[in-house]
């Protein structure tokens, strides 16, 4: 059994003052993708960079206290690759992987467009530059797992007010065809949603701190893992862990019977 855990702590020393690392030790998990560490490393104690059981591997942003992406394994990976290759992506540090034979488990953190037209219009050139990326893994043999934040919302029933939010970056319309042709055409598996093809309220991963949002359950599902074809099928359970708050995001835990 694989397990895989994907978690945006949103400052991963916020996440260890709330009991996040107590929790980690509890999951057995195998990898832990990790999103907006922002953190640097000198910021890093010595747990957060390989606690009790796992090896760290890290991408940081270039701004302090900013983006930032990293992965826990309990194996030492037999490759990390730390960015794209594509400079100005690389700078917000959003990408890492780590390759374990034949498979690969990605941290991934993607732009949000919300704070304005000239993220979004970032947010939109990171999609075109990371499409042949993901069609490259696809068709490169390994069996693959991006796991992290995408900030997007798929459908109608990933967030609770969709109607409201159809003009909103996160469930744009070019937002959502994006995600529709990497599951279609480029052929990679929605894990969550293979599943729990139906599931509405209890899907949700992020709620914002704005309103009552939390206690509301006013949630959006932009946490995936998202994968390659032969491991997304051997994939047994999924679950939103929302017990604890470690960030105003949950962490999805998915379980492969894959060795």
């Amino acid at each position: 059994m694989l397990r895989i855990i994907s978690a945006n702590l949103n400052g991963i020393r916020s996440a260890a003052n709330k009991g996040f690392y107590p929790w980690l030790q509890k999951q057995n998990a195998d990898v832990i993708c990790m999103q907006e560490l922002k953190a640097q490393a000198a910021d890093m104690t010595a747990e957060m960079l390989a606690p009790e059981g796992y090896h760290g591997h890290f991408h940081y942003a270039d701004k302090k206290g900013y983006s930032g992406v990293g992965i826990y394994s309990k194996a030492k990976p037999d490759k990390v690759i730390v960015g794209l290759g594509l400079a100005d992506i690389d700078a917000e540090g959003r990408y890492i992987e780590a390759q374990f034979g034949n498979l690969s488990v990605i941290s991934l953190y993607l732009p949000s467009g919300s704070s304005g037209e000239e993220r979004q219009a970032f947010k939109f050139d990171v999609m075109a530059r990371f499409m042949p990326h993901l069609e490259a893994l696809k068709a490169s043999g390994r069996e693959v797992v991006v796991s992290g934040d995408w900030n997007i919302a798929h459908q109608e029933v990933d967030l609770k007010n969709w109607k409201g939010n159809k003009k909103n970056s996160g469930f744009l319309p070019e937002e959502r065809a994006w995600l529709t042709d990497l599951f279609g055409r480029v052929g990679w598996h929605d894990v969550y949603r293979k599943l729990h093809p139906d599931t509405t309220d209890e899907c949700y991963t992020w709620w914002s701190n704005r309103g009552q949002a939390w206690a509301k359950n006013v949630g959006w599902r932009i946490d995936y893992q998202i994968a390659t074809p032969l491991i997304a099928q051997t994939a047994k359970a999924a679950s939103i862990y929302k017990a604890e708050r470690f960030s105003d995001h949950a962490p999805l835990i998915i379980d492969y019977a894959y060795s």
